[in-house]
């Protein structure tokens, strides 16, 4: 028995061993590596993977958005769905010059590979307008919906100068809602879901310039939301504006009242775009009151940020002043908002913001005189000041009115609902 069992096995091991020889040889003697002889995934498999391993932060393949990819990334995209390079520079200048807002409209690109796109989950990344308010003014506020059904307002702000040029301004959220619930403004009275994904930040500005059909000359990060607390996607979506909408980054502003470690982070970039810190009150005591997330970060600690960030980038500060009467807007504050900003470096500059009346506040808006007063007190202490022109009130568009009920709860879908919706819609905006 033990024999017989002998010769099976030294059999088997013949075996085995010819067919590793015969392996072996194929792969030393045939001209195609049987690498290449494996079953290629299609063009959709491709792409899904290319990107999903992508190193660009811009290409990242959760979104399947195409709005926000640079010009390489388009070419890519095209080449891993089986396309030539070009096909790439052709979505670009669709999405970026042409401003098309649906894959089934890039006409120049052939309908096989808008079938594949669209079959692989890619679309454009632009929302519908769900809403548009229009302030006689000329001021328009757009209320977008987006993919959760949640809606955001962005407002388009035209101002002519002394020659007759018009310098179109847009202001866009970077979340939906407000964390932060600063006393005065509308936008934290209405709840916080969540923050926007760059391609809904930067689609804000293209919905601008397809409304006025002209191109926004002027982008400020002071719409809904916090910016540093979604500075990840901030930062691309101003990448994005200045290197494929083609915005200076001189011409944007980012706005913030204030978030531990993030004007550092910020810093770091050197950007030459404008931070704008709201500070709204010239001692920490104040402060709190107005702004609650000031416990966690003192005004002396904020300051002495504000003061590492111009040695950095050489970038002057701007402040933002909001003027409640009575409570922050007396000569007293100004003289001490100077002595503050004095002990902390120079070239400082305070823009200040009348209250915009919200409902259910208890601030009011100062009188012109006691706004001079204080701009007076500032300029005599050599504090460069302006005071923010009231744009779009009477559309509820204007600083700190940002604001609707859908910030928290999505829109209900169901289109019998839809109408009845629509008249109780608190309809808000900051500029």
């Amino acid at each position: 028995m033990l024999r017989v069992y002998g010769v099976w096995f030294l059999t088997s091991l013949r075996y085995l061993l010819s067919v590793r020889d015969i392996m072996m040889a194929m792969l030393h003697h045939c001209s195609i590596p049987l690498a290449r002889v494996a079953v290629r995934p299609s063009p959709r498999t491709r792409a899904a993977i290319s990107f999903a391993t992508a190193s660009s932060p811009r290409a990242t393949p959760q979104s399947q958005v195409l709005l926000g990819l640079s010009e390489n990334d388009l070419q890519k995209l095209a080449i891993d769905f089986g396309q030539q390079g070009f096909r790439g520079k052709q979505l670009y200048h669709l999405i970026y010059k042409r401003k098309v807002r649906d894959i089934q409209e890039f006409v120049q690109v052939p309908l096989a590979f808008r079938n594949e796109l669209e079959e692989a989950g890619w679309k454009v990344g632009r929302s519908p307008i769900f809403n548009k308010v229009v302030a006689t003014d000329g001021t328009i506020k757009l209320l977008l919906k987006l993919e959760d059904n949640r809606l955001i307002e962005t407002v388009g702000i035209p101002v002519e100068d002394d020659k007759g040029s018009v310098r179109l301004t847009a202001c866009v959220s970077s979340q939906v809602g407000c964390p932060l619930r600063c006393s005065f403004c509308a936008t934290g009275k209405g709840g916080f879901s969540r923050n926007l994904r760059s391609h809904e930040i930067v689609e804000q500005v293209l919905a601008i310039e397809e409304v006025f059909k002209r191109r926004v000359s002027n982008v400020v990060f002071m719409g809904m939301g916090e910016p540093m607390l979604n500075l990840k996607a901030v930062l691309e979506a101003h990448h994005c504006l200045n290197k494929d909408i083609q915005i200076g980054q001189r011409m944007m502003t980012i706005s913030t009242v204030g978030v531990p470690n993030t004007i550092k982070k910020l810093a770091s970039h050197k950007l030459q775009s404008t931070l704008a810190v709201s500070l709204h009150a010239p001692n920490q005591k104040l402060r709190e009151t107005i702004v609650p997330s000031a416990k966690s970060y003192p005004l002396d600690a904020l300051m002495k940020d504000c003061k590492e960030y111009f040695q950095e980038t050489n970038r002057r500060v701007s402040f933002e002043y909001a003027l409640l009467a009575g409570i922050n807007d007396s000569v007293d504050n100004a003289v001490e908002l100077a002595k503050l900003l004095h002990e902390y470096g120079s070239g400082y500059h305070v823009n200040l913001i009348p209250f915009n009346p919200i409902e259910g506040s208890e601030f009011r808006r100062p009188y012109r005189k006691a706004v001079q007063a204080f701009v007076n007190a500032l300029e005599s202490a050599k504090i460069t000041t302006s005071v923010r022109q009231t744009r779009g009130l009477d559309a509820n568009a204007a600083c700190g009115q940002l604001r609707n009920n859908f910030q928290k709860n999505p829109l209900v879908t169901d289109s019998d609902n839809l109408e009845s919706q629509l008249p109780n819609m608190d309809l808000a905006v900051t500029s």
